[in-house]
């Protein structure tokens, strides 16, 4: 397929960095977070639930201290950026424990977003059943957890809100202390201990994202560099932003964009949408992230696809549609159209960060391998 095509542009892109990403830092934090394995009580993986099985904490699955005694839990975070179909809690824990059945590593699954304060409790809650069980019922001990993952996928916004829900005591309270969150890959630096709940006593250690240097398929590369798993920096923003629109030209989701005009759909942009005046624009048309914007960038995007008079089965054809498109883009952002050999970058970044925080759409980058074979058999 065409789509294909630009995806393996990114993957040669992402083979030729050689693993740049994976520096002393990095080699580091693993050496640390492979020491404590063997130590704690119990392992929470973090995965991005866009990209399960590219995200997974390879350190973790390529030496398996843990008894198999299920003694991990596995996460799928930013569930609310992923395609709802896809990322339905019930559907996805269900489909993915058959298939870590297959493969004998059998952890629970849960499906979560790490701002909503349900869902955390949710996986405190699963996090609670597992320490007692590991303990023997025991309520009067302490249970250490080890939070581990790839950078980028939320795991310091995790633990800040298991933190902060799960803490009792009134001194405790006035003493917080937070994970540092950011959406760059590579900020939490220390493995740092939280107290996220009593009886019995759970600390949670946030450890530093690692991402191996190596990836099982080739496959994985292009799609981490989308979640923003690998930082942008040692990558083109170009090239990533056009696999995203090859992602988003090959699915369905624009169609529902078809009718948004720059007054109506209260629904469009994932929040509340509100009527803004043209005082409102004028004032933030420098924000990308406005949804009068969000509104045009989709609008342009399904207006483009749905007029393209080519064969979007041609390679050529199809990276034609996606070069007018992130031209046409260079207006809807309200980018400068002054000639300059930059000018391609700014909109590639306002394109990915639209993405990464679910206001482009909600697109689910893989689905459970042979999911439907695995169930049945």
């Amino acid at each position: 397929m065409a789509a294909e095509a630009v995806s393996r542009r990114l993957a040669e892109a992402v083979r030729e960095l050689s693993g740049a990403w994976y520096g002393r830092h990095m080699a580091a934090a693993e050496r640390a977070i492979r020491t404590r394995l063997p130590l704690v009580d119990l392992v929470v993986e973090v995965r991005d639930a866009r990209a399960p099985a590219s995200s997974a904490f390879q350190p973790l699955h390529r030496r398996t201290p843990l008894e198999p005694d299920g003694r991990r839990v596995v996460v799928l975070n930013k569930a609310d950026l992923a395609d709802p179909s896809e990322t339905e809690l019930l559907v996805v824990v269900q489909r993915w424990m058959a298939y870590m059945k297959k493969q004998r590593s059998c952890p629970w699954v849960a499906a979560v977003n790490s701002h909503n304060r349900e869902s955390i409790k949710e996986l405190l809650n699963v996090v609670r059943s597992r320490i007692r069980e590991i303990k023997h019922g025991k309520n009067d001990c302490t249970g250490t957890v080890l939070l581990v993952g790839i950078p980028n996928v939320g795991k310091s916004a995790i633990v800040n809100a298991m933190h902060q829900i799960g803490r009792i005591g009134a001194a405790e309270k006035g003493k917080l202390k937070h994970a540092i969150v950011s959406s760059h890959p590579g900020e939490t630096r220390d493995i740092i201990g939280y107290k996220v709940a009593s009886h019995p006593n759970i600390y949670v250690l946030d450890t530093p994202g690692v991402l191996s240097p190596r990836f099982v398929n080739e496959d994985s590369g292009p799609r981490l560099a989308l979640i923003g798993a690998i930082k942008d920096s040692l990558l083109e923003e170009y090239d990533i932003a056009q696999f995203l629109l090859a992602i988003v030209n090959s699915r369905e989701e624009y169609r529902k964009w078809e009718n948004l005009n720059q007054v109506g759909d209260n629904t469009s942009c994932g929040n509340s949408i509100t009527s803004r005046s043209h005082n409102n624009k004028r004032q933030y048309a420098s924000d990308h992230t406005q949804d009068f914007i969000v509104r045009t960038v989709r609008q342009m995007l399904s207006e483009t696809i749905s007029s393209f008079k080519g064969d979007l089965g041609e390679v050529d054809e199809f990276k034609r549609l996606i070069s007018y498109q992130l031209v046409s883009l260079q207006e809807a952002f309200k980018v400068s159209t002054e000639p300059s050999e930059d000018m391609c970058k700014p909109v590639a970044m306002k394109l990915l960060n639209l993405y990464r925080t679910g206001r482009l759409g909600h697109y689910t980058l893989e689905h459970v391998p042979d999911v439907r074979q695995q169930v049945i058999s």
